[in-house]
């Protein structure tokens, strides 16, 4: 195929000049290393994490969206039953054998997640064979974007695409992108990353049926609310901080079992207080606590939405950053609680946020360690980037908008959202 159509790049980047001397660039590169230039083009978005911080796993309700920044890949089928991707700036060629999965240790870092995304395809029953492709993203590694998950459904839509005509669901990609991370990389992952990066534009999730992910579209965009989006890295722990994520969704449970259920979806609030002194971890009863209003206030947060009611929305984003900070307790790790960037951040906007009257800020995604987002006023949004790169370093600051495409082939057709 030729490169994506201008109306194509339209839809999907808002502009096609820039977009199409990326393309151009990433053909060139896939010649360079596969010997031709036929190919498909692929494009996966990272994600942010409006409000519903850590809920997906106990059968919560999140409102997150796909980002202006995204992760794309040339591919074409080879034939063979192998898989070989070059990723840019990595000089390492992946390859996977699929006749021998097996083979591929767990854990393994992107050759396995990779293994695991052709395993999981398979056994949903979707067809999957050896491709050629070289990747390159924008998504910031390690910052609470998902580049993995944005990663994870980029090859979903390679695999849609070159084998099975595109009939996949975004929530087929979710499952498939869940099994990798589950099995082959040995993390204990939600849904909500890959949902929020699959289905595009700002989606209500809803956890709460293990069979079926329930899912709507909801009209937001902060630019139209006369706010800036901002996300800030600010920088990552020197801990290895798995086991503190892990962590959550764990006392979670704990406090779960306590009410007689798997799930914290499965109960309620009354429940829990009234069986409170049953629960001997005083976390685990906080981090429940956290669940029950975070739910809520995604259902606040959605009707807000649909209003444009932005002052209600903002209202809800800091009391949902304030709950993460206070019971769900992943704004700092445990095991260096003298290293405190992410509360520092906070700290730090909640001060100017408090001087000018407006805006909204909490952690971003896991926590523990890496980014904060921010909601500012757009006549204060460069004087907060002016003040905050003080604190973080002007390239740590990342101004975003909602991407309305999910994971898609860039075909020169309607790109299927």
């Amino acid at each position: 195929m030729g490169l994506p159509e201008k109306e194509i790049l339209e839809k999907v980047y808002g502009e096609s000049s820039k977009s199409m001397e990326r393309f151009k660039r990433l053909r060139k590169k896939f010649e360079e290393n596969f010997g031709h230039a036929e190919c498909e083009f692929f494009s996966a978005p990272g994600r942010s994490e409006i409000i519903g911080n850590h809920t997906d796993h106990n059968g919560g309700k999140i409102i997150a969206a796909s980002i202006n920044m995204d992760t794309v890949c040339a591919a074409s089928a080879n034939g063979i039953s192998s898989v070989h991707v070059i990723s840019e700036g990595y000089e390492e060629e992946i390859v996977i054998d699929l006749e021998h999965l097996e083979r591929i240790p767990k854990g393994s870092g992107t050759k396995a997640l990779l293994a695991g995304l052709m395993e999981g395809a398979l056994k949903r029953g979707f067809h999957a064979g050896g491709f050629d492709a070289y990747v390159s993203t924008e998504v910031i590694p390690a910052a609470g974007v998902s580049s993995s998950a944005s990663f994870e459904m980029l090859i979903c839509a390679v695999i849609n695409g070159l084998f099975n005509e595109n009939i996949m669901a975004c929530t087929d990609y979710a499952r498939i992108g869940q099994y990798a991370e589950n099995i082959y990389w040995e993390k204990a992952s939600g849904l909500m990353d890959q949902m929020a990066c699959a289905a595009g534009g700002a989606v209500l999730l809803d956890f709460s049926d293990k069979e079926r992910i329930k899912y709507e579209n909801v009209p937001l965009s902060f630019h139209e609310m006369g706010y800036g989006f901002f996300i800030i890295n600010t920088g990552k722990g020197h801990a290895d901080l798995s086991g503190e994520y892990s962590t959550i969704p764990e006392e979670m449970a704990e406090a779960a079992e306590t009410l007689g259920v798997e799930r914290l979806c499965e109960s309620d609030e009354d429940t829990l207080l009234k069986h409170l002194e049953r629960i001997k971890n005083d976390r685990a009863v906080l981090r429940a606590i956290h669940f029950y209003e975070e739910n809520e206030r995604v259902e606040k947060a959605a009707e807000s939405i649909r209003e444009k009611d932005a002052e209600t929305l903002l209202g809800l984003i800091n009391e949902s950053g304030r709950s993460s900070w206070e019971l769900l307790q992943n704004c700092w790790s445990m095991r260096d609680p003298k290293e405190q960037k992410i509360t520092r951040m906070l700290a730090l906007t909640e001060l100017f946020l408090k001087k000018i009257g407006d805006g909204a800020c909490r952690v971003h995604g896991g926590g523990f360690a890496g980014v904060i987002m921010c909601l500012v006023p757009l006549k204060y949004a460069e004087d907060y980037r002016s003040y905050i790169s003080q604190y973080a370093g002007e390239e740590n600051i990342y101004s975003i908008s909602v991407r309305n495409m999910g994971a898609l082939q860039l075909r020169n057709s309607d790109p299927m959202n």
